[in-house]
């Protein structure tokens, strides 16, 4: 009884040793890159997405992105080609044990874009800032008219995922997965939002002009009466 209890001790003292050589393996060997790409199809004019796209945010549909901030903005008088370095503010849902490890949820990326509206080409590029010794997540986005469909818009989408040296990275990864999965949907959602509400804008705007047409049309006709029979 007393030898077993001894190899009980043993065994428990053990536990600390081989976790933080657990740990320290994992920081040395853990490296692991991952890539997602996907297309999406906008039932919208490139024009019309172009506009959704800086008017995105914030919205109600994807709240995870809390604040952007243009930090600088150019065009390029030869080419037209507008340049826009963009900071943007995120709230990731980390599960307890990554917050733990990262130390905070709140996230932060550069993003760089350039429009073309002569080649009609929008591209967007974006990377973490925050935690990005541990984590690394680059983001590009285009946005082109549909080849065989002008009146269509093609989005293609591509996400580069790199985790460095942190403990249980697979979960990490699938949780960084899943997460880019979720709010890539939830902004498709939130594009579309917003492109309705450029079209009520249009609309509006277009109604109002008849409006005013049609009541400038009637005041010359009154004008022009009144004229005749003085």
């Amino acid at each position: 009884m007393r030898d077993h209890q001894k190899d009980k001790a043993r065994l428990h003292s053990l536990i600390p040793y081989y976790f933080n050589l657990f740990i320290t393996f994992s920081s040395h060997h853990l490296h692991k890159m991952r890539i997602w790409t996907s297309e999406h199809i906008f039932e919208h004019q490139w024009d019309t997405v172009v506009q959704a796209v800086w008017r995105k945010y914030p919205n109600p549909l994807n709240p995870s992105v809390i604040g952007i901030d243009i930090l600088d903005r150019s065009v390029c008088p030869q080419t037209s080609v507008m340049h826009t370095h963009r900071l943007i503010s995120c709230k990731w849902g980390l599960p307890g044990w990554a917050e733990k490890l990262l130390g905070r949820s709140k996230t932060y990326a550069s993003e760089y874009s350039e429009l073309d509206p002569r080649a009609k080409n929008f591209t967007l590029k974006s990377k973490n800032i925050s935690f990005c010794n541990e984590l690394s997540i680059i983001e590009q986005l285009t946005y082109k008219p549909h080849p065989s469909n002008p009146n269509k818009t093609l989005m293609t989408q591509e996400t580069v995922v790199e985790v460095h040296g942190i403990p249980l990275s697979s979960y990490l990864e699938d949780f960084v997965h899943k997460d880019i999965m979720r709010n890539a949907a939830k902004g498709r959602q939130a594009m579309e939002l917003v492109i309705g509400k450029i079209n009520e804008e249009v609309q509006d705007l277009a109604h109002k002009t008849v409006k005013s047409v049609d009541e400038l049309a009637g005041n010359t006709k009154r004008v022009i009466a009144d004229d005749i029979n003085t």
